[in-house]
């Protein structure tokens, strides 16, 4: 019980102690020192395994408990959590040197990781939202760090309105089943009936999407990256993106099965979608972002086919692999001294070696390039839908493949735009910071022994399916092929191919300018808005002026002045008139009376 409670409790005391005491120095040792004991207590409960409920209130008819259980997998997912938060502090120090905000980003930090372990470790719905919630507001400050940019408090907002959005889908699709089963605890909500089942878990799905950025809310994560790197790798790695799929993977038992089909219409649209992205985006970061946005969509396949530990093992290998790409990307950028625009980011691998392998090994894994863990997590997924033979099976196996091939042409596009385009000499190699150093490298060798531990899959993992991976190897390569070929014709021509506005081989075609700004979602989604804020505004206008102002205002005024009109006349009777008016009434008072005194 201690563990559990410690795992989520040391990371909330810090980040709430480095909010209030802003000393850089106490605020360096608090950011590691939380994700440290988060990583120690993780690891612990994947021995432990321990479990904890305490009542907070009861209705009657329904009960909200403080749970907490840390099964197998939830402690995975929490190592992971724990490690990227490590790495990513460790990578803020000398990053963020000359910040002079850096105590409270390096406590926001701290809460994000414990908002996430709470979400990951929570038994009860009630308790998994405040988690839910933190992260939202947590992921506000962090993307709005740098505040003097022009983009990043925009960015923000977008962030923040667009999750809140989704989590109102989200809170009453936890009410709608929480009242159908009298308990919001997740392992008392499989017996549900079909009805609110299928309306809660459409609400929450909805918000999922939201925090997820899957097809239609998307939108919110491209900005994000005006926030510092590390908050980048963070949200996308380990926290925010990623809580979205785990909490559909916590909830499989509650789904109406004829319902996942919708899960994989969802995956598939953004799988594909946000893989075409990727492959137009003309910054760095953008790639990875949408690349995020994409990976993701694979986790939502998984669901889908109900395959809840093929989604996890994606989830636990994206998180290492996007970590080590979005902290290399700050390192890139930093020794290129450009804005992270692919017309100008260029080095040679010799300018920094540790950046070139760091990169290549993460554009390697993503792209599912054996013996990477990339590769065998998608594998997992994939698997599992070919098995499921089901429509939503069918329908996320495709999607994975053509998703799989533009993964390899969006990374090897990249590697060959960052390192390959005869960058200028530099006199010496750049060094790259202790911490940042660190943080590279310890990555590295984790997603080499994840990716090593299963190259013994056959023999470890009878399980899987070698035509599969076969073929999964087969839709690698052939992105590979697609890329290398726009890239010989475009030399050919002197030009490099797909430089970040040209695409002189013509692999992207007319299309490119829509890929680019992201199928123009945004300024769809901005037109939607303002299309139903108009309504609004002239909804009520209408209202004001025909029911309030027509019916309340003036009519009450008319009915006043009637009644005025009344008294007056009443007035100008004369005497003879009061008197049998006086007469009429005293005689009714006294009829009155004597009829209530023989009744009583």
């Amino acid at each position: 019980m201690t563990t559990g409670l410690l795992l989520i409790g040391f990371p909330a005391a810090t980040g709430l102690a480095g909010l209030v005491f802003r000393h850089r120095g106490l605020a360096r040792y608090f950011a590691l020192a939380a994700p440290v004991v988060g990583l120690y207590m993780a690891a612990m409960c994947a021995i432990m395994n321990p479990k904890f409920a305490l009542t907070l209130a009861d209705f009657g008819p329904i009960r909200v408990d403080l749970a907490l259980e840390v099964s197998g997998t939830a402690a995975a997912v929490a190592i992971a959590t724990a490690f990227v938060t490590l790495l990513v502090q460790a990578y803020s120090v000398p990053y963020l040197r000359d910040d002079p905000h850096y105590p409270a980003f390096a406590a926001q930090v701290n809460l994000f990781c414990a908002a996430m372990l709470l979400v990951v470790t929570a038994d009860d719905l009630v308790f998994l939202l405040i988690g839910w919630e933190v992260m939202g507001a947590c992921s506000y400050l962090l993307i709005a760090h740098y505040a003097k940019l022009p983009e990043a408090p925009g960015a923000a907002a977008k962030a923040f309105l667009v999750t809140r959005f989704g989590d109102v889908a989200f809170v009453l699709g936890v009410m709608i089943l929480g009242a159908a089963a009298g308990s919001f605890r997740i392992g008392e909500l499989a017996e549900v009936p079909d009805g609110p089942a299928a309306a809660g878990m459409l609400l929450i799905l909805f918000g999922c999407i939201g925090k997820s950025a899957q097809f239609p809310l998307q939108i919110w994560l491209p900005p994000a990256m005006a926030g510092p790197t590390p908050v980048s790798a963070l949200i996308h790695a380990a926290t925010m993106v990623a809580a979205g799929a785990y909490v559909l993977t916590r909830l499989i038992p509650v789904w109406p099965a004829h319902l996942l089909l919708i899960v994989a219409i969802v995956a598939a649209v953004t799988m594909i979608g946000a893989g075409l992205c990727a492959l137009a985006a003309r910054d760095l970061k953008g790639v990875l972002a949408w690349s995020t946005v994409s990976q993701v969509g694979f986790m939502f396949a998984a669901v889908a086919v109900a395959a809840g530990d093929a989604a996890l093992f994606h989830l636990v290998s994206h998180a290492g692999f996007k970590a080590l790409l979005f902290l290399t990307a700050g390192v890139v950028i930093a020794i290129a001294g450009t804005n992270g625009s692919l017309r100008t980011t260029r080095l040679r691998p010799g300018d920094s070696p540790l950046a070139f392998w760091a990169m290549t090994i993460g554009l390697a894994s993503m792209a599912g390039l054996p013996p990477l863990g990339g590769f065998y997590s998608k594998e997992a997924v994939l698997g599992a839908a070919y098995e499921a033979a089901t429509p939503a099976g069918v329908v996320v196996f495709w999607a994975g493949i053509v998703a799989s091939i533009l993964t390899a042409a969006y990374a090897a596009r990249l590697w060959l735009l960052l390192f390959w385009r005869g960058a200028p000499a530099r006199d010496e190699r750049a060094v790259v910071p202790s911490g940042e150093a660190f943080s590279l490298w310890a990555l590295m060798i984790v997603i080499l022994a994840f990716g090593g531990l299963y190259f013994a899959g056959p023999f470890l993992l009878p399980e899987l399916h070698l035509d599969l991976m076969s073929l999964l190897l087969l839709a690698t390569l052939g992105g590979f092929a697609v890329v290398a070929d726009a890239w010989w014709r475009g030399h050919r021509k002197g030009v490099p191919a797909m430089d970040g506005e040209r695409d002189p081989a013509g692999v992207l075609g007319r299309a490119r300018p829509a890929m680019a700004a992201g199928f123009y979602a945004e300024r769809l989604a901005g037109k939607g808005f303002r299309a139903i804020a108009r309504t609004a505004s002239g909804a009520a206008r209408v209202l004001d002026e025909r029911l309030v102002d027509r019916t309340a205002v003036e009519g009450s005024a008319r009915a006043t002045l009637a009644a005025a009109e009344d008294t007056a006349a009443g007035h100008r009777g004369g005497l003879v008139r009061y008197l049998r008016l006086s007469a009429a009434g005293t005689l009714l008072v006294t009829a009155v009376a004597i009829g209530v005194s023989l009744w009583s």
